[in-house]
């Protein structure tokens, strides 16, 4: 009786109009996958032109190397991820959730990458702002040293004693940032003392004679040397010569101990602290 059934529901079955439905349906799809993969080919077009603009733009202002790949390929790639969702979406399947999953897994990510996405916003203002470049001698974050590699996360430095020290980028740009090597020239400044009984317009001239006598001191701005304090125990002396920037701490040691012999030489002292002691006896 069931086998009848079946024979009869399948006899009441309009298969022709089944099979228009199916090929209607089928079309449909079909045009639809079409447009999604036209969507998919013209956005992937569209995204290689932003893409290659950004990258001659960065290429215009002569931005790292390293950052202008990385930001390249990261739009390149969020263009692409709005690209397959607009495809997906064409063919009729929701997106809404998906786009859901994918916010939360980027908040998720963000909030676990955050002192990561804090270093690279920092190495990308280090790189179009450039407070400092390869090879500059520099203080920041508290390390001094010459710079070596500007990196999308740290810079690193390499110390007068020859340490490697990576700085994290958030750090230095969360800092003062003194660039020694900025300018071209510097000035020295430089504090000698001499005794009381010393004739200062000798003392005056001694050093003037050793500036005037080294090469590498500049002409102008002028060497300043005048008499800045009358300490407790010495007359100070404020030397400020001007020299370019390689050359300032040979000069600065050199010129130290040409002082020093050049004293001895003339007979100006260097007055050692000292300190008078009264003594007073009461009788008893």
């Amino acid at each position: 009786m069931d086998e009848l059934t079946d024979l009869e529901l399948l006899k009441g079955i309009d298969w022709m109009e089944l099979a228009e439905q199916a090929g209607i349906q089928t079309i449909e799809f079909g045009g639809r996958a079409l447009i999604a993969v036209a969507i998919f080919v013209i956005g992937r077009i569209v995204a290689r032109m932003i893409t290659n603009a950004v990258r001659k733009m960065m290429q215009r202002q002569q931005v790292d190397r390293i950052l202008e790949s990385f930001v390249t390929n990261l739009i390149f790639w969020i263009l692409m991820v709005f690209v397959v969702i607009a495809a997906i979406d064409r063919i009729g399947i929701q997106t809404t959730s998906l786009i859901a999953i994918m916010g939360a897994a980027g908040l998720a990510i963000g909030l676990a990458l955050q002192g990561s996405l804090s270093n690279f916003a920092s190495g990308v203002l280090i790189v179009v702002f450039r407070p400092y470049k390869v090879g500059d001698f520099v203080e920041a974050a508290g390390i001094s040293g010459t710079i070596q590699q500007v990196q999308i996360l740290t810079t690193v430095l390499k110390t007068g004693d020859n340490k490697k020290v990576i700085v994290p980028n958030s750090q230095i740009m969360g800092s003062i940032i003194t660039n020694y090597s900025a300018n071209d020239t510097r000035r020295i400044d430089m504090v000698f003392g001499v005794g009381y009984d010393d004739d200062i317009d000798k003392v005056r001239e001694t050093i003037q004679r050793l500036v005037d006598a080294d090469d590498r001191i500049l002409k102008d701005p002028a060497c300043q040397i005048t008499v800045s304090a009358l300490a407790d125990s010495s007359v100070n002396f404020n030397v400020r010569p001007w020299v370019n920037t390689p050359d300032y701490w040979n000069v600065f040691f050199d010129l130290t101990e040409a002082v020093k012999k050049e004293f001895d030489k003339v007979g100006i002292s260097f007055p050692y602290p000292q300190q008078d002691v009264h003594l007073y006896q009461q009788n008893a």
